[in-house]
């Protein structure tokens, strides 16, 4: 049984299958807040060790956090994203600190 012919096939007498397009997943940005109690020491402690931050980034973000109330941890895919802010909330915990730091859907033009 004869196959239906596509527009493109009528055309050229080739069959071209279009290719999907494929979306780039979302990105997550994990800010992290401000508080009153959290040390700065602490908070340069966590970019460094959660976020892989070298020290001179870790402190110019604790610096965004304490002047700016909140500042940007680093931008990751979802799964990653919330991990890292599970991980980095239970080493505060376990330290007795209130640090706050959340995953958001970032903006396509952040990087």
């Amino acid at each position: 049984m004869p196959r239906p012919r596509l527009d493109s096939e009528q055309e050229t007498g080739l069959a071209v299958e279009e290719r999907k397009k494929t979306k780039r997943p979302r990105r997550w940005k994990v800010l992290i807040w401000n508080d009153d109690f959290t040390t700065m020491d602490f908070v340069v402690y966590i970019l460094i060790q959660y976020f892989r931050k070298s020290p001179a980034e870790a402190t110019h973000v604790m610096l965004q956090v304490h002047h700016k109330g909140v500042g940007i941890a680093g931008i990751y895919s979802k799964d990653v994203a919330e991990t890292k802010v599970a991980e980095a909330t239970a080493e505060a915990r376990a330290h007795e600190m209130p640090l706050k730091l959340e995953a958001h859907p970032a903006e396509d033009d952040e990087e």
